[in-house]
């Protein structure tokens, strides 16, 4: 299945559920890439998507932003969560620092923030998720893209 479908949002609570959604779709088909690239401006709603969908692999879990501490993991069975925020992230040193490839090959679902900043070390299969807003008289309202990138190995 390839996506490439825009999603109307019209408050954070709808964000929260578009995330839980994306989770539920990810959990039931284990073809779609573990990686999920998130793109869009400060204080779009990239968290509050993320809030969303772990809610639904790890429930128990709050979900805090990682900008300071660059990742939080969220512990679930069968496959944790983990949360990057790239904002502040400007090299491959930087990636190597926080751990990035063992994140990666612990088999878990990395969904990351400010994907932008390491455009040359996404993997080729993903998804892509960007979230903007849609109206500027209506500050809530987004619009949720969903593409697929690459074909698993």
């Amino acid at each position: 299945m390839n996506w490439n479908l825009p999603i109307a949002s019209s408050s954070v609570a709808e964000t929260e559920m578009i995330g839980a959604k994306i989770a539920e779709v990810m959990l039931a088909d284990r073809s779609l890439p573990p990686f999920v690239a998130l793109y869009g401006d400060l204080g779009v709603g990239k968290t509050a998507f993320v809030r969303g969908f772990v809610s639904v692999i790890a429930p128990s879990s709050i979900v805090r932003s990682p900008t300071f501490a660059l990742v939080r993991e969220y512990p679930a069975f069968p496959r944790s969560v983990f949360h990057f925020d790239f904002y502040r992230i400007e090299s491959e040193e930087d990636l190597i620092s926080i751990g990035f490839d063992d994140y990666l090959a612990r088999g878990g679902i990395c969904l990351c923030e400010w994907s932008e900043n390491i455009k040359d070390f996404l993997p080729e299969h993903r998804l892509e998720i960007t979230i903007a807003k849609d109206d500027l008289s209506l500050p809530d309202h987004r619009i949720i893209t969903v593409l697929q990138r690459g074909k698993k190995a």
